[in-house]
């Protein structure tokens, strides 16, 4: 099958069981491709045994930046039968199925190919290379250049041991034999388009990487976790390098003492961390409360997946929100952030640390599954541009009263001036414990007076004179950005609004969406939680939810976004 014509983009999604390397394909192939200058995201979803059950990978490459992992399948590279069965539909109808003929036969197909990839992968003398196989017979189908694939597979195994020169040899003719195997395929899909290298440095990161850096960027001292779904690889990325002088990172034995160990490092002084999922978070619930109420700073990361319960522990979802700004009995309101891209992460991360130690308090950062195990090219941060905040130390003489009046008050540090105790119990000026009405009130107006210190003043617009308006939040950011450029082309009347911000959200933003007929919410859950808190605060908000741990599809966003737009445009004008 050939296919005239250039393109822009293609769409790749692997699958197979745990264990065949269909992760390692898909971030092998995106690697590649970026480091010639294309863009590149991969998505990947897999079961929560550890090795085993079915498991797929998609990687979109791209001449331009990449929002969305992408609707349709241009090529499937189904490791056996099961993922044809599963995936066969999702492919286009113009697009190709490349099948491993050491597993299964594919007969009824027409745009079935058969590649024995760990039958080529043995020829090599490298049983490890059928990854290289496959990526080989893709490079062909978008006559994407050897020397690209090449280039990769040196600098990737170029590391100064014994045996890197047989392992680049093995490789290669692992492409070379993907691809000649596929040119007797008679398929095609086109061209793709030349990249262009940007005129600035990247680096290739997976979302919980990019927030590690970003935490390490933020002047992170401590660090302990507990081992969860989809936030391990956070604990494991700090074992290694939270390390040197006044530097801690450690595994613990739950949640509980997860919570309990950095709120001694806040009390301390420390700019402490943990992270975890849905249920790891409900058990600190009790332990943020104590930091909100004895105004202890640190920062818990909750990498959101399918819940409740146990729930569905390796897919995606945007379910958390509640549970992330109020956690806690009483009158509580959290600090939320939620990143909403791999490059987000990094910055999400220092912001977080910063807001911690600015308002003296717990803050809550979100990321979600989608953006834990996505692979993406972004810009390089410029470390020389991170000025890291620290917190108000109090440095004066003893008979300090460090909560006195309804205002952040500079923070004592054990060992120094300005005794008080950290009292979880409601308590007076110094921390003792008091039931007075009077009290309860001012410490209740302080602690919530201080988010007044966390008001950012940037957040993204686009068309913001439009009275329907889209804003999404955390994860479904791509998705709903790509669909509103698509949009915006149709000349569909609708703007754009976007922060990472959600509570306190920036004071400006929040007065422009109050003038708004709707306010549109992408969000991956069943209660649609943010705009359910948008009408909370006066904001004509209305969510249009997905709940399959999956991510939206941009055609889906576009068809629902223009029925909602065209639905408000018809009250207005009184049709």
């Amino acid at each position: 099958m050939q296919i005239s014509g250039q393109m822009r983009d293609f769409v790749v999604r692997f699958a197979g069981e745990g264990g065949q390397g269909v992760v390692t394909s898909a971030e092998g192939l995106a690697q590649a491709s970026t480091q010639v200058g294309y863009h590149a995201l991969t998505f990947a979803t897999f079961p929560s045994q550890i090795l085993g059950g079915p498991t797929w990978t998609q990687a979109r490459i791209a001449v331009d930046p990449v929002l969305s992992p992408g609707d349709d399948v241009d090529v499937l590279v189904a490791f056996n039968q099961e993922a044809y069965d599963t995936h066969a539909e999702e492919v286009r109808g113009n697009g190709v199925i490349i099948f491993n003929a050491n597993e299964f036969e594919l007969e009824g197909d027409e745009r079935g190919f058969g590649l024995p990839f760990d039958e080529l992968a043995r020829s090599t003398g490298n049983n490890r290379a059928a990854n290289m196989v496959i990526i080989g017979a893709l490079a062909y189908l978008v006559d994407m250049p050897q020397s690209y694939l090449e280039e990769f597979v040196t600098k990737r195994f170029s590391r100064g041991r014994v045996g890197d020169d047989e392992i680049i040899r093995s490789n290669i003719q692992a492409l070379s034999l993907g691809r000649e195997h596929m040119s007797a395929s008679g398929f095609s899909l086109g061209a793709l388009e030349s990249p262009q290298m940007p005129d600035y440095p990247q680096l290739m990161l997976k979302g919980n990487e990019s927030l590690s850096l970003g935490a390490l960027a933020g002047g992170l001292e401590f660090y302990v976790g507990y081992p969860i779904s989809p936030a391990t690889t956070i604990l494991v990325y700090m074992e290694r390098n939270l390390v040197g002088r006044n530097k801690f990172a450690y595994q613990v034995s739950s949640e509980i003492e997860s919570i309990t160990t950095i709120l001694g490092a806040g009390f301390a002084g420390k700019k402490a961390m943990t992270a975890t999922a849905g249920p790891g978070f409900s058990l600190m619930g009790e332990g943020l409360g104590l930091g909100w109420i004895a105004e202890i700073p640190l920062v818990v990361v909750d990498v959101q997946r399918g819940g409740p319960a146990t729930g569905l522990p390796t897919k995606t979802e945007q379910s958390d929100l509640m549970a992330c700004m109020f956690p806690a009995h009483g009158d509580v309101r959290m600090p939320v952030i939620a990143v909403g891209s791999v490059e987000e992460c990094f910055y999400g991360a220092i912001k977080a640390l910063d807001w911690a130690e600015r308002y003296q308090g717990p803050v809550v950062l979100m990321t979600e599954m989608s953006l834990a195990e996505r692979a993406q090219n972004i810009r390089k941060p410029d470390l020389s541009k991170v000025e890291p905040e620290s917190r108000l130390v109090y440095r004066g003489n003893n008979g300090y009263k460090r909560y006195a009046g309804w205002e952040r008050s500079p923070m004592p540090l054990p060992g120094n001036p300005g005794a008080y105790v950290a009292n979880g119990s409601e308590h007076d000026d110094i921390g003792d414990t008091t039931h007075l009405p009077s009290r309860h009130v001012q410490m209740t107006e302080r602690r919530f007076g201080k988010l007044k210190l966390l008001e950012e003043t940037e957040y993204e617009r686009d068309r913001a004179e439009e009275s329907v308006v889209v804003m999404p939040w955390g994860g479904s950011k791509g998705p709903g950005l790509e669909a509103y450029n698509l949009l915006k082309e149709r000349g569909v009347p609708v703007g754009w609004f976007y922060t990472m911000f959600l509570n306190p959200l920036p004071p400006a933003l929040l007065e422009e969406l109050r003038k708004k007929e709707l306010v549109i919410v992408p969000e991956l859950n069943f209660q649609g939680q943010f705009a359910s808190i948008l009408r909370s605060q006066g904001i004509r908000a209305e969510a249009i939810t997905q709940y399959t741990g999956l991510p939206f599809k941009v055609r889906d966003l576009v068809d629902q976004i223009t029925e909602m737009t065209q639905s408000v445009k018809k009250e207005m004008a009184g049709v």
